[in-house]
Order: structure tokens, then C-alpha cells, then sequence
């Protein structure tokens, strides 16, 4: 994905900046595949599958690193119909707020986590990642033949 990296990079910068404070830390952001996503995946969460993108808390010193894996996120992407650099800096921004302490384990924090991530996104030009294109409507059938 041609400028993947500056995007990346203005995405996660993007989200450290939201709540106005300077941020404090390293962030590492990795591009992986669903091979290593899938072994640090079950080493760590104990789940053996690829996950689109997770965190790793680099406390004491603050951030730390945000990994995701390449083909599941341009097969989400795909599904979803959305662009490939859309989904990745919305990922990395999901990345970047979980590290800054954000979670979306019950409903109202998945509220909040989500309207701050549009935020964030709206201010990047991308346009809401939770509202789905709507499905394609069938054509209408045509006989084939040309009134005259």
C-alpha cells in the first residue's frame, strides 16, 4: 500500500493528540502478517488466530506497540467495501486509544471508544468506519427488447 507509513504515522499522531496532551512515550507501529499476528495472538491473549490489530502496553515508560496483520486487514476491508488505507488508520488509531487506556469491553465504553475514534477519523478526512456501505440493489430485469 503506497504511503502506508505516513499514514500510519499521521493516524497514530492523530490519536495521541486527542485528549490535547502532549503524549509521553514510544509507540511502535508494525505491519505484520497473519502468521505472526496469529502467534502473538495465542502467546498472548490465548486466542490461536490472526486478529486484525493488537496492542501491547509498553508501561512503566508509556505506549508501547500497536501490530496489524496485513491480510486480515485488507480482507475486512474488502468485506466491508471500504478502502485499505481508510481501514488501516482506523485500526491504528483503535491501536493507539487502547494504549492510551481506552476499551470497549462493555457497552457505554464501546460508545465512547467509537464516537472518539470517529472524531479522530472525521478530523483525517475518513468518514465513519462503523456505518457500512449499503449493499448493492439488484437490477431490475429487463426483457431484452427495445419499445418503439
Amino acid at each position: 500500500m503506497p504511503g502506508c507509513e505516513r499514514l500510519a504515522r499521521r493516524a497514530a499522531r492523530a490519536a495521541l493528540t486527542s485528549n490535547g496532551a502532549a503524549p509521553v512515550g514510544e509507540l511502535c507501529l508494525v505491519l505484520a502478517d497473519d502468521r505472526l499476528q496469529r502467534t502473538l495472538n495465542r502467546r498472548f491473549r490465548g486466542k490461536d488466530r490472526s486478529t486484525n490489530v493488537l496492542s501491547f502496553d509498553g508501561a512503566p515508560d508509556g505506549l508501547g506497540d500497536v501490530v496489524l496483520a496485513l491480510e486480515t486487514v485488507q480482507a475486512e476491508a474488502d468485506a466491508q467495501g471500504k478502502s485499505l488505507a481508510d481501514h488501516v488508520a482506523h485500526l491504528v488509531v483503535h491501536g493507539v486509544l487502547h494504549l492510551m487506556g481506552h476499551d470497549h469491553v462493555g457497552a457505554a465504553e464501546a460508545r465512547r471508544m467509537e464516537r472518539l475514534e470517529r472524531e479522530i477519523l472525521t478530523g483525517l478526512g475518513i468518514g465513519d468506519p462503523y456505518r457500512l456501505p449499503a449493499p448493492p440493489r439488484a437490477r431490475a430485469k429487463t426483457s431484452g427488447t427495445k419499445a418503439s
